[in-house]
């Protein structure tokens, strides 16, 4: 059983926990939200079940090409036999549901809304039938959703406000770069898998090109939004910097790009480290 417990955990990707956990927690109490029940427990959703739904599914109905990729298997995707996977998938429903029929409970109409369709682009990235990760562009806009989601959601809880947009936007940018930088390195599997993305539709170097833009473009979206926003902005910055040396990746090549997609997964930590001090500094 325990064996067990540690490959679920496995699988909702621990790296990537605060991904989503942070953006509804410091959205939800920079925007007026209160320490209480909804925060603790829409914290706690966002951190384990919502990411065990997520990449749970992900897992097994990725499996197939999964089996076939050099870089799954570890702290970048499991590769758990098939017997595990009605485990997986009963695992995440029932630690989803729970959580998601509390805040149904507590939440307005909009935010009821909200949370359903952040729901709704969770399980349609991976799930046969919708699959929009084989759709190319779309697969980045889902995936952006992921994490732009629970922020969005925190805002709405909270009471939103026209003010958010940029904020939203910035952020909104940063996912799609960043996950369209993430489909270059399995360019060549996803092929040979006969699998569509992003980055198998425009090929590895202007994908890393576009992805270059908006990791920009959404720095100076912030650096117009105060000071605070500004040095936030400016570290963004290094998402930029982490990818520009592969301006030139030809798609046979493209495997390359995983050296600057494990940096990525460290960077994400200390620019969430800036963001605290930003937020601190400007509630004190």
């Amino acid at each position: 059983m325990f064996n067990k417990v540690q490959k679920l955990l496995l699988i909702s990707r621990p790296i990537s926990w605060p991904n989503t956990a942070y953006p509804f927690a410091a959205a939800f109490l920079v925007t007026g939200g209160t320490l209480g029940p909804t925060f603790l427990l829409a914290t706690i959703f966002f951190l384990i079940p919502y990411n065990m739904l997520m990449y749970g599914i992900n897992d097994v109905f990725d499996y197939e090409s999964d089996i076939r990729n050099p870089r799954k298997g570890g702290l970048e995707g499991a590769k758990e036999q098939k017997s595990l996977h009605p485990l997986i998938i009963w695992s995440a429903l029932l630690t989803t549901i729970p959580f998601v029929t509390y805040l149904l409970s507590v939440g307005s109409f909009v935010a009821n809304i909200t949370l359903l369709v952040v729901m709704f682009f969770v399980i349609a990235y991976s799930i046969a039938g919708l699959r929009f990760k084989e759709i190319p562009l779309l697969d980045s806009v889902t995936s952006s959703i992921h994490f732009v989601g629970p922020m969005l959601y925190a805002m709405v809880l909270t009471g939103f406000l026209v003010t958010y947009i940029p904020f939203i936007v910035a952020f909104f940018m940063w996912g799609l770069a960043s996950h369209a930088f993430g489909a270059v390195q399995d360019i060549i599997p996803d092929r040979e898998g006969k699998l569509s993305s992003v980055a198998t539709a425009l090929g590895a170097r202007l994908t890393v090109r576009g992805a270059f833009l908006l990791y920009i473009a959404s720095s100076i979206l912030l650096a117009t939004q105060g000071l605070g926003p500004a040095i936030v902005g400016i570290v963004g910055l290094i998402y930029a910097v982490n990818i520009a040396p592969y301006l030139g990746i030809t798609d046979k090549k493209s495997g390359l790009a995983n050296r600057a997609w494990r940096r990525f997964i460290w960077l994400n930590m200390f620019t969430g480290f800036v963001v605290t001090i930003v937020l601190i500094t400007a509630h004190i």
